[in-house]
C-alpha cells in the first residue's frame, strides 16, 4: 500500500519528501518499528513519540507522521507528514493500512461504566450460535472465532485493533462486538472505525483519576455516539440519568430499553433464582441462566442490538435462553456444606449495590451474606469509602482486603475504605489485607444457606503488586477454601 492511501483520510498541514512510496507497516513504538514502515510519533502522558523520531528512522521508518517536523530533513530519505494532532490521525491512519476492516463486518460498540463485558460476550455467543462468524473485544479476551488472543487494555491501540479486526475479516467474520472504554474514546483509538450500531448501559463514578469530573468522564462516552453515521444504530438505557443524553445529537437511529418505564424493548422480573429467572420480555416470557436485575438490563440490551441487526424475535429469545453468564460475573461456586460463593468483577460502589441487591433478591431473607472486597492501588481513591460503605450497608459481614494494590501500601487503601463507614459498621468489619486468608476466613465463618460475595477481580487471574502480575484467582482460592481441589 502507498503512502499516498494511507494518508488519504487525514489532514496534512505539510509533507516534505516523497509520498508515493510502498509502505510495509505502521507503528507508535520506535522499537517495532521495520524497514518501510510508518512512524506515528505519539504524545503520551508519560512519553512524547517526538524524541523517539531518530531511533525510528534508524530502524528504518519510511515515513513519519509527526507534529513537529524535525529539523534538517531537506536531504533525507524519509517523507515527514505534519499534522495537528498524531492521536487524532493514528485512527485513520492505522484503518486506512489495515484495508478499512470495520467496513467489512457489521461492528457493534459497547459503552458504559458496568455491562459493557456481558453485553459484547452476549452478542459474541449468542450470534455464534445463530450459525455466524464472529470476532470478540473485551476486557476479558479477545477472541476470533474459536482462537483466544490475550487483552491488555479493554479496548487496544488503533493499530492494534485494525490489525485484529483485519483478522477477523480474513477468517470470513460477519460481526464483531467490542467494548468501548472512555480512555479508548477520548485517545480516539477507535477512530476511523465504521460502527453498525452502539450501545450504551449505564454511567456512574469511575475512572476519575483520568478524567478528573464526571462531566468529562459522561462526554467521552456520548463522543462515542455522536460519531455514530446515520445507517447505524445507537439503544441506550432508559433507566439511568445519563441515558438520553448520550444519544441527544447522535444521528444514528435511537431506541431505548426499560426495566421501569415506557421503552421500545422492555422487561420484568416474574421469578428469581440463584440458578437464572423468569423474565416477561416485550410481552413474550422467557427464562434465562442469569440471576439480577441489572442483568435484566443487560439481556435487553442483547435483545434490542439483536433485533436491530435483522433477527427474528422468536430466535432471540430462544438464544437468550441458552446463553449463560460470562466468567467472573455473578459466577456461583456451591460447597457441600450449602454455602454459596459468588465471584464477580464488581470493583466500582454501584457495581457493588447491584450484585448485593442481586443476592438479596434471591435470599429473601434466608441466609446471612459475608462480602470480601478491596479497592485497586493508583486509581480513583474517592470510590473507596463509597464501596465500602455499600458493602456495609446490604451485608452481615464485610472483609475489607487487598485488590491489585499496584504501588500504594494496601494498609493506605485500607484506610481509606474505612474512612467511610460509620462505628456502628465497624462492628461487623474485619480488615484482612491477605486476600487469601480473607477469603479462607469468609468460607470457616460461613453457615449453610449463607452467601459469601467475593468482589472486584472476577476473571482475573492475577494481584498486582508494584509492577508485578503474581498469579491469583479468586476462584480457585474459593474452591480450595472449600475443599473443591
Amino acid at each position: 500500500m502507498t503512502l499516498n492511501a494511507i494518508i488519504e483520510n487525514i489532514q496534512c498541514l505539510k509533507i516534505v519528501g516523497e509520498t508515493s512510496l510502498d509502505i510495509t507497516g505502521v507503528s507508535i513504538d520506535s522499537r517495532q518499528v521495520k524497514p518501510g514502515s510508518v512512524f506515528i510519533a505519539m504524545r503520551g502522558t508519560q512519553v512524547d513519540g517526538h524524541k523517539f523520531i531518530p531511533m525510528a528512522v534508524e530502524k528504518g521508518a519510511a515515513a513519519v507522521i509527526c507534529e513537529e517536523i524535525p529539523q534538517n530533513t531537506e536531504h533525507s530519505n524519509v517523507t515527514y507528514i505534519q499534522v495537528s494532532s498524531c492521536e487524532t490521525a493514528v485512527g485513520p491512519v492505522a484503518t486506512a493500512f489495515y484495508g478499512f476492516p470495520s467496513r467489512k463486518l457489521k461492528l457493534v460498540g459497547v459503552t458504559g461504566t458496568n455491562g459493557k463485558t456481558t453485553i459484547a460476550t452476549l452478542l459474541y455467543n449468542m450470534f455464534r450460535r445463530m450459525g455466524h462468524k464472529c470476532g470478540l473485544l473485551s476486557t476479558v479476551c479477545n477472541y476470533i472465532e474459536d482462537e483466544a488472543i490475550e487483552a491488555s487494555h479493554t479496548t487496544p491501540d488503533a493499530i492494534e485493533l485494525n490489525r485484529l479486526l483485519a483478522r477477523m475479516v480474513e477468517a470470513g467474520c460477519e460481526y464483531a462486538f467490542m467494548e468501548c472504554s472512555s480512555h479508548a474514546i477520548q485517545q480516539q483509538r477507535i477512530g476511523g472505525l465504521t460502527f453498525a450500531g452502539g450501545i450504551f448501559t449505564n454511567l456512574t463514578r469511575d475512572h476519575l483519576d483520568y478524567h478528573k469530573t464526571f462531566e468529562n468522564y459522561r462526554d467521552a462516552k456520548k463522543l462515542f455516539f455522536d460519531n455514530l453515521p446515520k445507517n447505524a444504530f445507537a439503544i441506550t438505557n432508559a433507566d439511568d440519568r445519563n441515558g438520553l443524553i448520550m444519544t441527544q445529537n447522535s444521528k444514528a437511529a435511537v431506541r431505548t430499553y426499560s426495566t421501569r418505564s415506557m421503552a421500545d424493548y422492555k422487561a420484568r422480573l416474574l421469578e428469581c433464582h440463584f440458578e437464572g429467572m423468569l423474565l416477561e420480555m416485550n410481552g413474550r416470557e422467557v427464562a434465562v441462566q442469569f440471576i439480577g436485575k441489572f442483568n435484566v438490563s443487560n439481556l435487553l440490551a442483547v435483545y434490542g442490538a439483536a433485533l436491530m441487526l435483522g433477527k427474528a424475535e422468536e430466535d432471540v429469545l430462544l438464544t437468550l435462553s441458552t446463553l449463560r453468564s460470562v466468567a467472573g460475573r455473578l459466577e456461583p461456586i456451591r460447597s457441600m456444606e450449602g454455602v454459596t460463593a459468588i465471584v464477580d468483577y464488581a470493583h466500582t460502589p454501584d457495581a457493588i449495590e447491584n450484585v448485593l441487591n442481586a443476592i438479596h433478591e434471591v435470599l429473601n431473607g434466608r441466609g446471612q451474606i459475608i462480602t470480601v472486597c478491596g479497592c485497586g492501588g493508583n486509581r480513583d481513591k474517592g470510590k473507596r469509602p463509597l464501596m465500602a460503605q455499600e458493602a456495609a450497608r446490604q451485608s452481615d459481614t464485610v472483609i475489607l482486603t487487598s485488590d491489585n494494590p499496584r504501588k500504594e501500601d494496601p494498609e493506605a487503601i485500607l484506610d481509606d475504605m474505612e474512612a467511610g463507614l460509620k462505628s456502628a459498621d465497624m462492628k461487623k468489619v474485619l480488615r484482612i489485607t491477605d486476600r487469601r486468608q480473607a477469603i479462607r476466613t469468609a468460607v470457616r465463618i460461613a453457615k449453610s444457606g449463607d452467601v459469601i460475595l467475593i468482589a472486584g477481580k472476577g476473571h482475573e487471574d492475577y494481584q498486582i503488586i508494584g509492577e508485578v502480575k503474581h498469579h491469583f484467582d479468586d476462584r480457585e482460592e474459593v474452591r480450595m477454601a472449600f475443599g473443591m481441589q
